[in-house]
């Protein structure tokens, strides 16, 4: 069939292929669905893969803040819309309804791009009225995704950053961020950044399924091991620990970090906020279907009995029995490898540079 937006309804896995999603669903804001039926002609009809669009968007600012107590940061940069990556857990693929579009494969194939990051970033810094903090990128999509390959949007906005000595962190799935070690060690020896690699299976069948388009779990451990020598902090970030699919690997996953590099570790268990309950439930239909219903019984555990919990304070690790046991496992592998908490970054040493309007001091004799 034709590109369609089928409700809860799982796509050919021709159309889906080396995707995370296996459905379109219309977004939850659209005044209809449509869906995909059999209209009884025995006619075969070609099934081609879904190809990636991409459009430009041209905000007017580019820092998002938030006001979230349970998160350690208020400002972000997010230099793409949608993620190729298909991770099928993400949960930033709601955000896509925004757009008018699906949280499902528009969310990994309908992507945008805001190529004047980071002229609005350094717009935002020579604003007299801004104060320094640290800002967060991959905090919605990952900035370096395949797009970023092409596009360069995440390494203009880290020139920016180590211009004007602004603190930052990356938050990533992807080996890409090697590429940028010139500039992240320099921002590293003046302690103003943090980067942390997400990994969620070491099982690379596993990660194949669930994350299609991430770099393997080896290149990413790869990745902390190369900017870990080049004197960058790293931490690992065991996201999401998916209860009686991937749980059973963090001690695993955080061992092998520390083994590469890392320096502190944090976990947070899966969320299911809006689409992502239906979403994850037809991968597990695909993918896992032995396993979805203790898998979905322990993540209503987690979450006081429903999909999601958006409590703040509990949201990012839950309640109950399982989220306990979670909790002290990480207790445990945290002391056995001696992981401590990172430095701050540095705030102190924001600074606007010159610019060629500027008037010359005819004074200064230096």
């Amino acid at each position: 069939m034709a590109r369609m937006h089928p409700k809860s309804t799982i796509m050919p896995a021709q159309t889906r292929r080396g995707r995370g999603a296996v459905s379109n669903a219309s977004g939850r804001f659209e005044p209809t669905n449509r869906e995909g039926f059999d209209d009884g002609w025995d006619l075969e009809e070609e099934i081609t893969p879904i190809q990636r669009e991409v459009l430009t968007e041209a905000p007017r600012t580019i820092i998002a803040r938030n006001t979230s107590p349970d998160i350690p940061f208020d400002r972000s940069v997010n230099a793409y819309r949608g993620c190729e990556h298909g991770c099928v857990y993400c949960f930033a693929r709601p955000t896509h309804a925004y757009l008018g579009l699906s949280a499902g494969l528009d969310f990994e194939t309908r992507l945008t791009v805001k190529p004047d990051a980071a002229r609005l970033l350094r717009k935002a810094f020579d604003n007299p009225k801004y104060i320094p903090a640290p800002l967060a990128l991959g905090t919605n999509t990952d900035p370096y995704q395949p797009l970023e390959k092409e596009y360069r949007i995440t390494r203009s906005i880290l020139e920016v950053l180590l211009e004007y000595r602004h603190p930052f962190s990356i938050t990533t799935k992807s080996s890409m961020v090697v590429r940028d070690a010139d500039i992240l060690g320099d921002a590293a020896m003046l302690g103003l950044v943090h980067v942390a690699m997400s990994i969620t299976t070491l099982d690379h069948r596993l990660a194949r399924l669930m994350e299609p388009r991430a770099s393997t779990p080896q290149r990413r451990l790869w990745a902390i091991e190369q900017l870990s020598a080049k004197g960058v902090p790293c931490m690992v970030l065991a996201a999401p620990m998916i209860p009686a699919l991937t749980d059973h690997e963090m001690e695993g996953i955080i061992s092998a970090a520390v083994g590469s590099g890392a320096k502190q570790a944090q976990y947070i268990p899966l969320r299911m906020p809006y689409e992502i309950k239906d979403l994850f439930r037809e991968w597990l239909d695909t993918h896992a279907p032995d396993r979805k219903a203790r898998v979905l019984r322990y993540i209503r555990e987690i979450h006081g009995g429903k999909d999601y919990d958006p409590q703040w304070g509990t949201r990012l690790r839950g309640t109950g029995p399982y989220a306990a046991l979670m909790q002290a496992r990480f207790d445990v592998i945290h002391k056995k490898t001696a992981l401590k908490r990172l430095a701050p970054q540095r705030c102190d040493l924001f600074q606007r540079p010159p610019k060629q309007s500027d008037q010359l001091n005819l004074f200064d004799t230096n």
